[in-house]
């Protein structure tokens, strides 16, 4: 097969990884990719954005499969315009894509299919959503409504804090993201991350993971887009598990298909689960990043036949073949992430690094120069292992981590500590 994958980060690495460890691919394109990528794989400038543009290349490129590795593409139409033109997609269309893409697409979803979440609220006007904050007061949840990057979420502890966030996201600081806002309650509990292939009539579980977004160690500080993570995650037992499927996921699929809009790809469920009871925090139309990491070493080639499987409706046939392991991601970032830092420095060591099928170190945000790879985003670098355990899956990532040369990233030191501690 030849194979076009869309899109640039650690999520994308994982994804290339994987894909080439199956022997079914015969080529392998990434667009726009980055470095690390560009070691295993071409490279193209396709802006990934345009529809026309992507099935043009792909007839140009006799592609047979094209995987969607961000929600960007998904929300302009990408995967709608390649199953118009016949090319096998793996990605749901624009409209199914909504669940990530409109906060308030969810939230009606989950109130029309009866699966547990968080109260809320959405608000056009900014004077309106001030009110309702007075009225309930704080902490409480402000979201902008639209796709904002993983960006657009604000957990405000006062009224003050709440207000400030209405304001600058009516203010334009998450651009037509924030047209509207939603405010929800603050759920109790422990966070995890579920991931299902649904094909708009079956799903399939594929994995569990947590992740850890603040940028302090001890989950303090502000949000990042994640700073590391594990998999499996251990609070998701199997009757966790099968409640969320029963309760949250089968239901808002249905509900997909009674509206003819059925979804197709991958499903990121984040959950908060108290007491054993999982409730709905947000569904992505991807994969996670940095989940996508610790569930691609594990998942190895099996990945390209489960998405497979997905883009064709066979997961009613399809069984994910799991190996008695865990695995862990850390982001090595540049200083000053998630606020202001400094493009362009080096990084040494990497050369040192033999990716295996034990240990990998996924690019997120470089470029070559000089021969030479170089930091290009804030978060840079995902470091990451397997092991027996998450114990020495942590042991393996620490000690890849020290033999990274870069004084001008940081990591944080303590991901796992939930689960180890």
């Amino acid at each position: 097969m030849n194979i076009l994958i869309l899109g640039g980060g650690g999520r994308e690495h994982a994804l290339a990884w994987a894909v080439l460890q199956n022997p079914k691919c015969d080529r392998l394109i990434v667009a726009p990719g980055n470095a690390g990528i560009g070691g295993i794989a071409e490279i193209s400038t396709l802006g990934i954005e345009d529809p026309a543009a992507v099935v043009e290349f792909a007839g140009e490129n006799a592609v047979d499969f094209v995987i969607v590795g961000p929600e960007a593409p998904l929300a302009a139409g990408v995967a709608d315009a390649l199953r118009d033109a016949n090319i096998l997609v793996f990605g749901p269309n624009r409209d199914a894509a909504m669940v990530e893409t409109s906060k308030s697409f969810t939230k009606a979803l989950c109130d029309a299919a009866g699966a547990p979440t968080a109260a809320y609220a959405r608000f056009e006007d900014a004077e309106a959503a001030r009110d309702h904050v007075t009225a309930h007061g704080a902490p409480i949840v402000v979201k902008a409504d639209g796709l904002a990057a993983g960006k657009g979420v604000i957990v405000a502890e006062t009224t003050e804090q709440a207000c400030a966030a209405i304001d600058d996201i009516f203010g334009g600081q998450f651009g037509a993201a924030g047209a509207a806002v939603v405010i929800e309650e603050v759920l109790e509990g422990e966070e995890a991350s579920f991931f299902v292939l649904v094909d708009g009539n079956d799903v399939l579980p594929i994995g569990t993971a947590q992740d850890h977004k603040r940028v302090g160690e001890g989950d303090t500080g502000p949000n990042t887009g994640g700073m590391g993570a594990y998999s499996p995650a251990p609070i998701m037992d199997a009757e966790t598990t099968r409640r969320a499927l029963e309760e949250i996921v089968r239901p808002c699929m249905a509900e997909l298909v009674r509206r003819g809009t059925p979804y197709s790809g991958v499903l990121y469920v984040g959950l908060m689960i108290q007491n054993g009871a999982p409730r709905l925090v947000e569904f992505n139309a991807r994969f996670g990043d940095p989940e996508c990491q610790c569930l691609m070493i594990r998942l190895g080639a099996q990945a390209l036949d489960l998405m497979q499987a997905c883009a064709e409706s066979r997961l009613g046939d399809a069984r994910v073949n799991w190996a008695d392991d865990h695995a862990m991601t850390v982001v090595m970032a540049a200083m000053g992430y998630p606020g202001e830092y400094t493009k362009g420095t080096r990084i040494d060591g990497l050369e040192s690094l033999t990716a295996t099928s034990s240990q990998v170190v996924f690019h997120s945000g470089t470029r070559i120069e000089d021969g030479k790879p170089l930091a290009a985003g804030g978060r840079v670098l995902s470091v990451t292992a397997r092991g027996d355990d998450l114990k020495q899956a942590r042991e393996r990532v620490y000690a890849m981590v020290d033999a990274i040369d870069w004084p001008d990233g940081f990591c944080r030191r303590d991901i796992g500590w939930r689960a180890l501690d």
